[in-house]
């Protein structure tokens, strides 16, 4: 763990504006920086619809499967008024937390462009203030909880398709789940290497799976056509309050149908709002809605295809040749699912590392062009191992749905909360209006929340578990990096009252420059009180650097620096960067001597403080929290690797603390 001259990455937020709504973004793409404007709408458009609809997209081959599986559990006959009612939480599903929810209202609170959990926590804590507890903790909450979905989803969605095959022949039945992890292991395997190339055929294949789950739809939908009385609210009213608790458990099951939601928000700035909605609109709500429709009146006519609705909605006529290029086709939009929330799980941490929320991980870039191409091993290793102790433990899709929907309803019901404080307290929506749009949509969610709570003892504590053990890792880290930094500035010395000892007692100079990390610009970095109490030297030229993070995605190269120059010996830079940037030191030295700032890059070595950390029984904490504390300092990647400064040229100044 380095000292306080390693920076920690949380820091005030500059000057950034805070947005209203839509912040008067133009959604084709230009609007955040991102090159947007040189793709077509329609590449946004199908790009959108491989990488951010991949989850929703999959939920077919389950959702209504899975329904019609705990109602008729109970011993319930499956008749006209169950499936309409059934149907017809499918269809207001999609509309209101979808299309009202996310679509509609979520999607208006960017940051610059981006989404997310972390992106709405950013925005409330601009308008209560850093310290404020309530949107930190929503944050994290939710953030924590999309990790548990990042594991369920890649498990789930790929034993569902590959199960498919047990259809194709019966020979595939008793290696279904080895092959899963074949593909599983396979598809984590590959990420080091990047998916730039593999994701400029996720639009296309998906587009391919959404035309394909419409057509199946529209192939169906004549077998009864009493199915489009689902249409109306009331049949899903009436079986909700008609069932009981078994009306839950089965809302519970329909709640599969949304799961990926968030990823619309998440992904926008990626594509940016327009392409995302238009995708919706036009091309996914449409074919999903028709798929559910569709396999409503197939069961209604043939109420034995109810055991898995997709794919015997294949005729039998068609053979293999019908239902093998369906089950390859379901391999492959669940491996793209798969694959969009391993990359929202590497974008995730990455945001957490630089706002201070995690330590800080090795994060490599595997594109030359293409920032938000990364990768992050350890990350990577984690969810392999969650994703195949979970295929491995519940062995089908059916038993690891009672595992899914729970850490996707926590984390919307984060978003929700942090959507009415951006709506109150950043847009200055009146709160009777903020009440009238927030409530309604946070009853939904209580309501899925209540649903799926009920399939906790069947497998739901599972994410609930890894979520709440991530949340105490980034409390300790939070709570541990905020005592190590007071202790630190406790002891230190303000750096005006350093320059004026070193004009009465000036030390031995040596020749070159030499740059002090520090996370406080006002402070004498404790490397250099190290260097001149056992060195007792001086360079010619020495360059106080600190780099904050804003909570802003990115900042504007022409933002990013102020240089102050302190004296002919001293300068000082302040960096901020948005927290999706990557720190490289060298390039905003570089960035540095272009605005003229005067020293020889060539002749400049880094110092760099670092701490061995000790537990103490008086630090505020208690000691497992002390132990997972230096735990994870020890884990962190070195000031070195994580700022890309160049290893040949770092000087490291030890100290020990307790905490």
């Amino acid at each position: 763990m380095t000292t306080q001259d390693a920076m920690p990455p949380t820091s005030p937020t500059p000057s950034v504006a805070a947005g209203n709504g839509e912040q008067g973004q133009h959604d084709h793409g230009a609007e955040n920086g991102h090159g947007h404007a040189k793709e077509s709408l329609a590449a946004l458009t199908i790009g959108s619809i491989g990488v951010v609809y991949g989850d929703i997209g999959t939920s077919p081959l389950y959702a209504m499967r899975e329904s019609l599986h705990h109602y008729a559990s109970h011993g319930s006959a499956i008749d006209p008024e169950t499936v309409f009612g059934i149907v017809s939480l499918f269809i207001w599903a999609l509309t209101l937390v979808v299309t009202v929810k996310y679509v509609t209202f979520i999607m208006r609170a960017d940051n610059r462009g981006e989404g997310g959990t972390l992106t709405l926590m950013a925005l409330a804590q601009r308008a209560m203030g850093r310290k404020a507890t309530l949107p930190f903790l929503l944050g994290i909450v939710g953030a924590a909880l999309f990790y548990g979905d990042s594991i369920i989803t890649p498990a789930i969605s790929v034993l569902s398709a590959v199960e498919g095959l047990k259809y194709v022949t019966p020979v595939f039945d008793p290696y279904i789940v080895w092959i899963s992890v074949i593909i599983l292991i396979g598809l984590f395997a590959v990420q080091s290497r990047g998916t730039g190339k593999v994701a400029a055929f996720f639009g296309p294949i998906m587009l391919v799976w959404f035309l394909t789950l419409g057509g199946l739809g529209l192939m169906h939908i004549g077998d009864d056509l009493s199915i489009f009385a689902a249409f109306n609210p009331w049949y899903s009213i009436k079986f909700l309050f008609g069932h009981g608790i078994l009306g839950l458990l089965v809302l519970g099951s329909v709640f599969l149908s949304v799961t990926g939601a968030e990823a619309l928000y998440a992904d926008m700035g990626h594509f940016g709002k327009f392409p995302i909605r238009l995708a919706w609109l036009a091309i996914i709500f449409p074919s999903l809605t028709l798929c559910y429709l569709g396999q409503g009146a197939m069961i209604l006519a043939h109420p034995e295809t109810a055991k898995d609705p997709l794919y015997m909605m294949i005729p039998q006529s068609w053979g293999v040749w019908g239902l093998a290029p369906l089950v390859i086709l379901a391999t492959l939009a669940t491996i793209i699912a798969s694959q969009a929330v391993i990359t929202g799980a590497y974008s995730l941490t990455q945001q957490a590392v630089r706002l201070g929320l995690l330590p800080r991980l090795e994060i490599r870039h595997t594109s030359e062009t293409q920032l938000g191409q990364i990768y992050l091993p350890q990350v990577n290793r984690m969810l392999l191992i969650g994703v195949l102790a979970l295929v491995l433990a519940f062995q089908t899709s059916s038993k690891l749905a009672n595992a899914y929907g729970i850490a996707v309803t926590g984390a919307m019901l984060a978003d929700t909360g942090l959507f009415f404080i951006v709506a109150w307290r950043v847009w200055n929506w009146r709160l009777p209006v903020v009440t009238l749009v927030v409530v309604p949509l946070l009853l939904i969610d209580l309501a899925f929340f209540g649903a799926n709570a009920l399939k906790i003892p069947d497998g739901a504590y599972l994410p609930l578990i890894f979520g709440a053990i991530l949340v105490a890792i980034i409390w300790t880290w939070v709570r541990g990096t905020k005592i190590i930094n007071d202790k630190s500035r406790k002891d230190s010395l303000p750096l005006a009252d350093l320059l004026r000892m070193l004009e009465k007692s000036k030390p031995v100079r040596v020749p070159g420059a030499a740059v002090f990390l520090t996370s406080d610009p006002d402070t004498a970095p404790a490397a250099l009180l190290h260097n001149l109490k056992h060195n007792k030297v001086l360079h010619k030229r020495n360059i106080m650097l600190t780099i904050r993070t804003a909570e802003v995605p990115r900042v504007p190269e022409s933002e990013q620096l102020q240089i102050d120059e302190l004296n002919e010996d001293f300068g000082r830079i302040i960096a901020t960067l948005g927290y999706m940037e990557t720190p490289r030191v060298p390039h905003i030295l570089a960035v540095a001597r272009r605005r003229g700032m005067n020293f020889d890059i060539m002749q400049t070595s880094f110092f760099l403080g670092r701490r061995s950390i000790k537990p103490s029984a008086n630090s505020g904490m208690p000691m497992w929290q002390d132990n997972l504390f230096i735990f994870l300092s020890r884990t962190s990647l070195s000031p070195t690797d994580f700022f890309h400064i160049p290893s040949g040229r770092v000087v490291e100044m030890g100290s020990q603390v307790t905490v």
